[in-house]
């Protein structure tokens, strides 16, 4: 090999080498700062692509996630109610048979009624209090019932029917006025409250249904979301371990790079003790 002073090979090589270096210890490093083996497209575009790509399917979960919670809030709620309207339906066939008794006097009878009045306004407050952000299926104020996210592509859906639990309705039968302040009344009313029962109770095991489907739907966009996760991360998690040795190897290499190059760039002095 020649003698140049104005070209030295072994300094461009052990200088193109000590970059090299450099270079792959600032990937290592980034790679353990972000814990990604790839950050952007510039790593590994096709990869990338793939991974964003998930990472879109996983945020629109988390959208339709919050849809099944707020149906399983409202759900939870409307059952509650009609949990509660139900027991006041068992109260009132209690007082219903009690206006059956011939024996009864005008006062007894009197106050029987009342109860079954007063009953009835506890019905009537608990379906219009049955709301969970704005949304009452119960009441009658919602008709069809009300939709929610299935999927994240948007385009299914998990329906959540509305049951009118109203006074007079086609559920609960008696209306708000009624009265059996009679046994005539009271023959009439047992009747209505004997088909109310049954109505209600099908309703909320109707409830029931579609509750447990919504739950069960939440677990599975739950594990889904997961899993798409964990995909995810097979394509651009580093092995951090793994960095952590290459990075050691690397700052060893710089080093002795930096020692490469130093020795090439005194080779130029020999030239200087030709001309002693």
């Amino acid at each position: 090999m020649s003698i140049s002073v104005h070209t030295n090979k072994s300094a461009l090589v052990a200088l193109q080498n000590l970059n090299k270096t450099n270079d792959d210890l600032a990937g290592a490093q980034n790679r353990i700062n972000t814990g990604l083996k790839i950050a952007n497209a510039k790593d590994n575009a096709a990869v990338w692509s793939i991974a964003q790509g998930q990472r879109a399917d996983i945020g629109a979960l988390s959208a339709v996630r919050m849809s099944l919670d707020r149906a399983k809030s409202i759900s939870d709620v409307a059952m509650s109610a009609g949990e509660s309207v139900s027991d006041l339906l068992v109260q009132l066939k209690e007082k219903v048979v009690t206006a059956l008794d011939p024996s009864l006097d005008t006062a007894s009878r009197t106050a029987v009624n009342s109860d079954y009045k007063s009953l009835l306004r506890q019905i009537t407050q608990v379906v219009q209090n049955s709301a969970f952000d704005g949304a009452n299926i119960l009441n009658g104020s919602i008709t069809g019932g009300i939709r929610f996210l299935a999927n994240a592509d948007a385009n299914a859906y998990i329906t959540l029917s509305s049951k009118n639990l109203s006074l007079g309705g086609s559920i609960i039968t008696m209306a708000a006025a009624s009265s059996i302040g009679t046994v005539t009344l009271a023959t009439s009313i047992m009747t209505q409250l004997d088909a109310s029962i049954a109505n209600v109770n099908q309703s909320l095991g109707d409830l029931g249904s579609q509750a447990k489907q919504i739950e069960n739907h939440n677990v599975f966009v739950s594990k889904l979301t997961d899993v798409l996760e964990s995909g995810v991360g097979n394509l651009v998690d580093a092995d951090i371990a793994k960095e952590s040795a290459r990075l050691q190897a690397l700052q060893v290499q710089q080093q002795l790079g930096a020692q490469a190059l130093s020795i090439a760039n005194q080779a130029p002095q020999i030239i200087l003790r030709l001309f002693q």
